[in-house]
């Protein structure tokens, strides 16, 4: 991922109508982005009884809806919510993404 800086930045000129829409979907983060196959979004927990997650794309290339999209739980290490949604080397990226930039997910998934 780039410089957090960069990132923000960045997300202005991504955010997407859809997640605008609705208060839980943060932020979409394509492929240029994050270096995934895959698009991501950060969602918050929002009131929910749940953490910070990230939900992943079941398409390579940076297309897919956040409303169909497995869901990673962040804390306290990377898991999928419901295990075999998802490729394991998908999973194992997205994973390592995440661990590569915890506070940034975290900052952003807790505003």
């Amino acid at each position: 991922m780039t410089g957090y800086a960069d990132m923000t930045d960045d997300l202005k000129d991504t955010t997407t109508t859809e997640a605008v829409a609705e208060d839980w979907a943060k932020v979409k983060l394509p492929p240029r982005l994050t270096g995934l196959p895959m698009a991501v979004w950060i969602t918050e927990n929002d009131g929910y009884p749940h953490d910070v997650r990230v939900k992943v794309s079941t398409l390579h290339g940076g297309r897919g809806s956040w409303r169909i999209a497995p869901s990673i739980a962040v804390r306290p290490q990377p898991h999928e919510i419901v295990p075999g949604s998802l490729p394991a080397a998908d999973v194992a990226l997205v994973s390592r993404w995440i661990d590569l930039n915890l506070n940034v997910i975290i900052d952003i998934g807790t505003v």
